[in-house]
């Protein structure tokens, strides 16, 4: 069966349960129960599971599992009614009765027990996060739900697709209340008189008191005893006490002198240069301390150091955060990057050692754990090192879990300390900040406490590595202008990892505009880049010739557009760059105030190829992804070759050129709103024939009206009788005379026309520039000549009902989600890469372009039949009468005529590629790249069909 697009696979489940609901007998019904079930999922049942598998019991009797897909499912199926804990007690029998009868590699990854109504699915290697059961020796998560709510639950049953899916960890709620009292403290503490540098130093260092009270770098509660005993209650005296603190803490015990001893017992010397330097306190208040009290009253052993960065957000106002692009990734997503680039691999690599039972075993072991303690990270835009830590916590769980696997035997007599290898000096960052490099080094030294607190609960002897001895390399650059190998010397170790600024053209500063010179000055085409992809090309140049790799979170314009074109062709052809795995576009969470609202993709690459990349894919609002594994990954996240789109002037198939429409540039004189226009023409009625319909994309779409003076064809004498006219002329006169732009002043001994007239002279079909995301199809139109479309439409003079067929079919739409660039998250449909490099069908015969034709005739038929009347292929009838196309093409409520004839349309595109139907926008954007690649090649001109080379069929007057 084909492979199958999740919401087909929704539509199967729905109509599933509703005809299996009320089905009560096993024997009736099972076996063709099983079999629908599977094709849900696009399964063909017969080629993979098989129904009545014998197997033998503890008595050597035969007994007959429902269904078996050996290695994956096995089915215990009962009549509704019966009991599901019986099947269950069944289900798990039969694996033991498979183990006991040496048939191992038939032991399932899940159980399904079932009584038609009801669903529970066993997961026999549940992800670490899900909660957990045991039963005969096997440990299990459970996902139960009832018949009818099985398209809620099909991502679970993600393997009968063919997929596995990866279950995220939930965020902790105690973060936010983390995160509020650090911004109440860092208010107060602004109110008291601290700004600028003093600020944030201290905003960090008592951020690693409070951490330090609550996790036993302190003794319990001694910081939060000092400030409630040795200060006022007016706050006054805080800043001093303070800094005593801080000097005592920056320098080893046996320099303490006996005052200081007693008075401070209970800290320690904590090194790293943390606290070295006095600040100068401003006087405190009684709002100040009792800030503080209440942040010392939390218990920040709740709180991981990687979400620290995420706390000091907000001392960044809105518009520092912007320049900076400073956006903190949640633990969620930074866990999607770091699995995928190295702890996935390495899991795998353990898991592996571990189940070896050969002599080399603990040889293997210890070679696992030198290439552990070998990796190197680098975070080249680290902030306040989120992603450095959240992959030094991984590392040291997994160090962990190693070591109790090598000493299992002996944890009571062991040197934990000589034991222990990752530590934190295998973490590099370039942060173009002090402050949040010294968060960065402060997350991970706590981080690192907390491991070390995890190894000693686990072996039982104390172990910690105070005072600190290694340190993080986080080095206060701007990273763009600056030799990476200058912080960490490249090789087949390290990984490159982080989330690089989102900042707009319109938000960048005079710097980072010179950044983007300096990156990118020499390439052709590169203005048209994000800020972000800078990383991109430093990181390519950094891991030439190693096996290092790089993941980064970007926003997903990289992915679409023309700036696939620029940005991953250089990459590919000069740097030699593959991409190893891609998550497609996801919407991205903050954990701070005023979360950003932008939607992601991360890539990972490297300058050398993987025979294991994957794609994961994700749905709005599920907090699951499915990971493929696919042949080759294509820029825009698809499987696919290393093709990226590159601008073309002219149409990749023999058909209608493409361009913009007409730009006024005239300052609003020459358009006029339905009211100017009757005003206009009652003053001054020989005007009436310069004044046309002017549509733009949202006239078009939304059935507006808007009038502009069209004086290509007016004389001079004419116009010297219209005096309200000429007016508008000086206006517009002016206006071009007082532009920066000499191109524009030129134009202004040309007040009366249009900047830009590229009106076609002909019907001609309209593109909207810009339109909804959430649209089935884009909504497209015939228009006369007489219409006058804007710069912000899209016009094809000459096309033909085959034209319009193809351009508003679901394949083609399939091709723009997938390549056109973004307003926000609207279409923004461009000739040069969308139109122009659309693979067009090639021979073709007559009868399969007829078919189009009638399609696209029954679209604007019934179009028009709804009321369509200004702006589909005859304009007619009164605009009262009329709907707009936005009403036609609202995704909620278009008629269901015009879904039945586009779907019709659908079915007569595809048939022109290829006989069998798609059954998914994924397959059909597979095949039309494929094709493209055909036709683009340079050897290979693209041929056109016997039916082109005919003289089109226009639309009719």
């Amino acid at each position: 069966m084909p492979q199958l697009s999740w919401p087909e696979v929704r539509d199967r489940a729905l109509a599933f349960a509703s005809r299996w609901a009320g089905e009560a007998s096993e024997a009736a019904g099972k076996q063709t129960f099983w079999n629908e079930f599977f094709a849900v999922f696009g399964r063909d049942r017969r080629t993979v599971a098989a129904f009545e598998v014998a197997v033998r019991n503890l008595g050597g009797d035969r007994n007959f599992i429902d269904l078996l897909w050996r290695g994956m499912l096995l089915v215990e199926h009962k009549s509704f009614g019966k009991s599901l804990a019986l099947a269950e007690t069944q289900a798990f029998g039969y694996i033991a009765d498979l183990a006991r009868d040496g048939r191992s590699d038939e032991i399932p990854r899940y159980v399904i027990v079932s009584d038609f109504a009801r669903f529970v699915l066993y997961d026999l290697e549940p992800d670490e996060s899900q909660p957990q059961t045991e039963l005969a020796g096997l440990r299990f998560a459970t996902t139960s739900f009832p018949l009818a709510e099985l398209h809620l639950n099909i991502r679970s049953l993600a393997f009968l697709k063919g997929e596995q899916p990866i279950r995220l960890d939930p965020e902790d709620p105690a973060n936010e209340k983390a995160y509020r009292l650090m911004c109440q403290l860092h208010d107060e503490l602004e109110l008291a008189g601290f700004h600028g540098t003093d600020l944030e130093r201290l905003l960090v260092r008592l951020l690693f008191c409070l951490f330090a009270d609550d996790t036993g770098v302190f003794e319990p509660a001694t910081f939060e005893t000092y400030i409630r005993a040795q200060t006022r209650e007016d706050g006054t005296d805080v800043g001093p006490r303070l800094n005593q603190l801080f000097d005592v803490l920056n320098k080893p015990a046996e320099r303490w002198r006996p005052a200081e001893r007693e008075l401070f017992a209970g800290f320690r010397y904590i090194n790293g240069d943390l606290f070295r330097e006095p600040l100068d306190f401003p006087p405190f208040g009684r709002g100040t301390r009792a800030a503080l009290l209440a942040a010392c009253e939390f218990q920040w052993a709740r709180v991981s150091p990687a979400v620290f960065g995420s706390l000091f957000q907000g001392i960044l106002d809105a518009q520092q955060r912007r320049r900076q692009g400073a956006h903190y990734t949640s633990e969620r997503d930074i866990l999607k990057v770091v699995r995928s680039l190295f702890m996935d691999e390495l899991r795998a690599e353990f898991e592996a050692v571990r189940g070896d039972r050969s002599t080399r075993r603990r040889a293997r072991l210890e070679d696992f754990h030198a290439r552990l303690r070998g990796l190197q990270f680098l975070d080249p835009a680290c902030g306040c090192g989120n992603f450095l830590v959240v992959g030094y916590r991984e590392l040291r769980q997994l160090e962990l879990e190693l070591l109790k696997e090598r000493h299992a035997d002996a944890q009571q007599m062991l040197d934990v300390a000589a034991l222990i290898r990752v530590d934190v000096d295998q973490f590099h960052g370039i942060e173009i900040d002090e402050w949040p490099a010294r968060i960065a080094e402060v997350a991970l030294w706590l981080m690192d406490h907390q491991m070390n607190q995890r190894v000693s609960e686990a072996f039982g002897k104390s172990f910690e590595r105070l005072p600190l001895q290694s340190s993080p390399h986080i080095v206060q650059a701007n990273a763009l202008r600056m030799d990476w190998r200058n912080v960490l010397r490249p090789g087949d170790e390290v990984r490159v990892l982080g989330n690089p600024p989102f900042i707009g053209k319109q938000y960048r500063t005079a710097e980072q505009q010179a950044d983007m010179a300096a990156i990118w000055g020499e390439v052709p085409g590169a203005g048209v880049l994000d800020y972000v992809t800078c990383w991109y090309r430093k990181g390519a140049e950094y891991i030439a010739g190693t096996a290092a790799r790089v993941a980064f979170v970007s926003t997903n314009s990289i992915t679409q557009g023309e700036q696939v074109g620029v940005l991953w062709q250089e990459l590919f052809e000069r740097f030699g760059i593959k991409i190893h795995f891609g998550h497609r576009t996801f919407p991205w969470t903050s954990e701070a105030r005023g979360k950003a609202h932008v939607h992601v993709v991360v890539v990972g690459f490297a300058a050398s190829d993987s025979p294991n990349k994957r794609l994961y894919d994700y749905e709005a609002g599920e907090e699951q992804v499915v990971v493929r594994t696919v042949r080759n990954i294509s820029p825009y996240l698809i499987e696919g070759p290393d093709l990226a789109l590159a601008k073309r002037s002219t149409p990749l198939g023999d058909v209608p050129p493409i361009s913009f429409g007409s730009m006024p540039n005239d300052g609003g004189h020459l358009l006029l709103t339905s009211e100017e226009k009757a005003e206009l023409v009652a003053r001054e009625p020989e005007a009436a024939p310069f004044v046309h319909p002017f549509v733009g994309a949202e006239e078009f779409i939304n059935g507006q009206e808007r009038w502009c003076l069209w004086l290509v064809e007016a004389g001079a004498a004419q116009l010297r009788q219209l005096p309200l006219v000429r007016e508008r002329i000086r206006a517009v006169q002016k206006h071009r005379q007082a532009s920066a732009r000499a191109t524009t002043r030129e134009l202004a001994t040309l007040a009366h026309l249009f900047g830009e007239i590229r009106q076609p002279t002909t019907n001609y079909l309209l593109i909207p520039g810009v339109s909804s995301e959430t649209r089935r199809y884009i909504p497209i139109g015939f228009l006369r000549p007489n219409v006058i479309a804007s710069n912000l439409v899209n016009v094809v003079p000459g096309a033909s009902l085959y034209h319009f067929g193809v351009l508003t079919s679901r394949m083609h739409m399939a091709w723009v989600r997938q390549v056109c660039g973004r307003l926000e998250s609207r279409f923004r449909y461009s000739s040069q890469i969308v139109y122009n490099n659309f693979p067009w069908p090639v021979e073709i015969s007559a009868a399969k372009e007829a078919r189009v034709v009638e399609g696209a005739e029954r679209v604007l038929e019934v179009r028009r039949a709804c009321g369509d009347g200004r702006h589909g292929y005859l304009p007619v009838k009164k605009k009262d009468a009329a709907a707009s196309l936005a009403d036609l093409y609202d995704p909620l409520t278009m008629p269901g005529p015009l879904v039945k004839a586009h779907a019709a349309l659908d079915r007569a595109v595809e048939r022109c590629y290829q006989s069998a139907p798609f059954a998914s926008d994924r397959e059909r954007v597979e095949h039309l790249f494929a094709l493209y690649e055909r036709l683009a090649a340079p050897l290979l001109p693209a041929r056109t069909s016997s039916s082109r080379r005919r003289a089109p069929r226009t639309d009719p007057e």
